[in-house]
């Protein structure tokens, strides 16, 4: 008979009898977004794999002694914010602005529900499109390319007040469009700004 494993009481007491199924059901379901998480937190496609894969691989060890779990993908999205954390750490890289950040995001993944999470995604992009060409491009250099206000100035040929300008004109029209979540969600898109 095949096991219900969206139910996670018998998910989790799947894991605990070594069903591989449970595992493969995680590693179909959660894999993705979980990595897609790891990246928002780590800006690193190869880290971010490397932390899911390290949650995944220490779930399977520990199943046995896995503590009651109620809601599967909180203490999935938990252990790679807190694998992240350990990881960061031990590099010396955590500055306190990063941990409020980390933090912020990590409560706005665990309280957010999927569906408004991709509708707030889909109205974020919809704004960013919306925005005036070079005010659009400026941001997306910026927030997609990663790339600091001197470096979009000298690749745009701009000065960096221009970048600035431009970077102030995307927040504001964004944020009287997103209100209170626009901050979150674009760091959770884009990853940490980084100025000069």
């Amino acid at each position: 008979m095949k096991k219900n494993f969206t139910n996670d009481l018998v998910l989790l007491k799947e894991l605990k009898r070594s069903n591989d199924q449970a595992l493969i059901y995680i590693m179909n379901n959660y894999h993705k977004p979980l990595c897609f998480y790891a990246y928002s937190l780590s800006n690193d496609h190869d880290g971010a794999k490397d932390i899911v894969q390290n949650v995944l691989i220490t779930i399977w060890e520990r199943r046995k002694i896995l503590p009651e779990i109620t809601h599967f993908k909180n203490y999935l999205y938990k252990s790679v914010y807190n694998e992240f954390l350990n990881k960061t750490r031990g590099s010396g890289r955590m500055m306190i602005f990063e941990k409020e950040y980390f933090e912020g995001l990590n409560n706005f993944v665990n309280n957010q529900d999927e569906n408004e999470t991709k509708k707030l995604l889909k109205i974020l992009n919809n704004e960013i499109e919306n925005l005036p060409p070079k005010c659009k491009e400026t941001f997306l250099l910026c927030k997609k390319d990663g790339l600091t206000y001197i470096e979009v100035a000298d690749y745009l040929n701009v000065s960096i007040k221009t970048v600035e300008a431009h970077m102030n004109k995307a927040f504001h029209e964004l944020r009287m469009k997103m209100k209170d979540k626009i901050n979150t969600i674009i760091l959770f898109m884009f990853g940490i700004e980084k100025n000069i």
